[in-house]
């Protein structure tokens, strides 16, 4: 019989092996790189790497939102948010890396300014709890999580661009689980796409939209704000 001790033991183990990885991309990193401002250069330029050869295989269909609409669906997610909880005491935000992240303290920002008090805001890095870390690169890109605070008791709203399979959010909630017990998380996202692949819903979406696997939503995010959201459909530009 599978046993409740059998499980606590293979929760262990996986998070053992979790950890190795850590620490096997961790040793790599400081063989590779020699100082901090040359790590900070690659990483980057792999990330404008990575999303340039993405958009190379897409061309654009439809615009979804442009930056005056995105903005009043940031601002009406906000509003929603203060609204169901009551205010702003005891509630977070945490977007996950790095577009979710942005949005995330677009969300607090804006928050603060309903509410005229700040908001604990952080971000998460999900890579080393996504079911398909096997699957990918030998060196994953990690942009690292940065949350200041306990989540333990606190109402949380978990921060994402795009909605589609449910298995981004899955990760990031294992993760906060790991570092806490919060009150309840709450999901809040731009766009949701549908093609669920879990049992997974956002409870605050600015848009939603069902698309086929063939497309791809593409949120050009930014510090300033959100420039545009569209559907891209693949094919060369």
């Amino acid at each position: 019989k599978f046993t409740l001790s059998s499980r606590v033991f293979c929760k262990k183990v996986r998070k053992n092996l979790y950890l190795f990885k850590i620490f096997e991309y961790f040793s790599y990193c400081m063989d590779k790189f020699s100082n901090l401002s040359y790590n900070n250069m690659v990483y980057k330029d792999r990330i404008y790497k990575t999303e340039e050869m993405l958009m190379m295989k897409y061309a654009e269909k439809t615009v979804l939102m442009n930056k005056s609409t995105a903005a009043r669906a940031v601002s009406r997610i906000a509003y929603e948010i203060v609204e169901r909880n009551g205010g702003t005491e005891n509630l977070a935000i945490i977007g996950i890396q790095k577009k979710g992240a942005v949005l995330a303290r677009l969300l607090a920002e804006r928050i603060s300014e309903i509410e005229r008090m700040s908001v604990e805001v952080g971000s998460l890095d999900i890579t080393f709890y996504r079911d398909d870390l096997t699957r990918l690169s030998e060196h994953p890109i990690v942009a690292g999580s940065d949350i200041a605070f306990s989540v333990e008791n606190k109402k949380l709203v978990l921060v994402d661009d795009v909605l589609y399979s449910g298995r981004t959010i899955r990760a990031a909630m294992e993760e906060l689980f790991d570092m806490g017990r919060p009150a309840k998380i709450e999901l809040a996202v731009l766009i949701d796409r549908g093609g669920r692949e879990l049992p997974i819903r956002a409870d605050y979406a600015g848009k939603e939209i069902l698309t086929s696997h063939s497309e791809y939503i593409n949120t050009e995010i930014t510090r300033d704000g959100i420039q545009k959201v569209s559907i891209c459909v693949q094919g060369v530009k």
